[in-house]
């Protein structure tokens, strides 16, 4: 949900669909509709590809076998289709897949990687193998790979961004719109 909740804050989203916060397809309708009686004839909908619709199963682009990891997608099209069919308006659904990762990279970015690549070098080269490299705060730290893979990294549904993106009216799917209540 990390990469959708900062690319949909940062493209100005009206609806953000995340894996952490399961959405009801009625309360996205309610916000799309709501921006159209207001005269805004368009919405922008950011989705993860693990969102997930309540009382719905995950959808997945391949299903995975004994060798093969299952592939979460089609969400976006799914959600694209059922706002066209509740809401009887066109919808358009662009994957941004390798584009979003096809960047020209700033500063930054390179001194970043060098960074990274630098420590991974310097780990091979103190034999210390299973271990990732990381940053906390300014520092380049190296992590087991055991550590790293322990817990699930999620978006903390109570965290800043999410407050932030809800108090500039952002929907996650789960809110009534009329009154700004949590809907359980």
């Amino acid at each position: 949900g990390f990469i959708a909740l900062h690319a949909g804050m940062a493209g100005g989203a009206d609806v953000i669909l995340i894996p952490e916060i399961r959405f009801r397809y009625d309360r996205v309708c309610n916000k799309i509709q709501e921006r159209i009686s207001r005269g805004t004839l368009f919405s922008i909908i950011a989705v993860a590809e693990g969102a997930q619709p309540v009382g719905e199963e995950q959808l997945f682009s391949i299903a995975g076998d004994a060798i093969t990891a299952p592939r979460l997608g089609g969400i976006g099209q799914q959600v694209a289709y059922r706002i066209n069919e509740m809401c009887n308006i066109e919808t358009r659904v662009t994957v941004l897949g390798h584009l979003q990762r096809g960047g020209s990279p700033t500063a930054f970015d390179r001194w970043l990687a060098t960074r990274y690549g630098a420590a991974a070098v310097r780990l091979a080269m103190q034999g210390r193998f299973g271990r990732m490299v990381a940053v906390q705060g300014m520092q380049m730290v190296d992590v087991s790979l055991e550590d790293a893979l322990a817990t699930i990294k999620q978006v903390d549904v109570n965290s800043d961004s999410v407050i932030t993106a809800r108090s500039i009216g952002v929907c996650f799917g789960e809110y009534s719109f009329r009154n700004a209540s949590r809907i359980n």
